[in-house]
């Protein structure tokens, strides 16, 4: 089976090797030869999980043949939108590709809102079990106890919807502090917003970075994904 990827270099001192077409589905490595190779074995494991809920549409990914579109390499800036090396002070412009361009179609949107559930019950599957003080543990070398990571992940998928002019509450003081409500309202509101975006053609520059809602649903699952095995480590 053909992956169509898109590189991203110099994230936090690594590149992403994004699986194009299919949300959720990404690889890591040390630079982005590492990535690519280490992509196979990932999109195995993502159509393997999606075949776990039934569903078959990766059923010929035990061969993976991989085709680099497009390399993006991330870079700091300023508040006053120059190139800077990375500091406290500078934001990090993360990759757009030309495929974000691309506005979802109906049948994207119905498999982005099942991979979003399964996501979600899987991050919930791993912390169901803890007892409040488990979740308020801080871990060596970790900036967050494991509460703290959920409460990211919920804000990050608010800030994500912002970033193309559909935040819920509009106000991020507004967003539950009590990490689980948080992730339940932000997740409710994306739910409701994904099918209205069916076609739309929309890209927005906002801080000195492009955003679209196909951008915006390739971050939201990888970021869920990510931490969720981050959290597993962490356990």
């Amino acid at each position: 089976m053909i992956f169509r990827i898109g590189i991203e270099n110099n994230n936090d001192d690594r590149s992403i090797a994004w699986a194009l077409e299919h949300p959720g589905c990404f690889a890591y490595g040390e630079n982005s030869e590492q990535a690519q190779k280490n992509f196979p074995p990932a999109a195995q494991e993502y159509a393997a999980w999606i075949a776990r809920h039934g569903e078959s549409w990766l059923d010929d990914a035990s061969e993976v043949e991989v085709i680099v579109e497009e390399i993006f390499d991330a870079y700091f800036i300023t508040p006053i939108f120059e190139r800077a090396e990375r500091s406290e002070e500078t934001y990090m412009v993360e990759s757009f590709f030309v495929r974000d361009w691309k506005p979802l179609k109906p049948h994207e949107i119905e498999r982005a809102l099942q991979l979003l559930a399964w996501s979600r019950a899987d991050l919930l599957d791993v912390v169901k079990d803890l007892s409040a003080e488990q979740l308020a543990q801080t871990h060596p070398d970790e900036r967050w106890p494991i509460n703290g990571i959920l409460k990211h992940i919920g804000g990050a998928e608010w800030w994500y919807q912002e970033r193309i002019g559909y935040p819920f509450p509009e106000d991020e003081a507004d967003v539950p502090d009590d990490p689980f409500e948080r992730l339940r309202i932000v997740r409710e509101h994306f739910n409701f917003l994904l099918p209205g975006l069916e076609g739309i053609h929309k890209v927005v520059g906002l801080e000195g970075e492009i955003w679209s809602p196909r951008k915006v649903l390739r971050r939201a699952l990888w970021h869920e994904r990510d931490h969720t095995e981050h959290i597993r480590k962490l356990l």
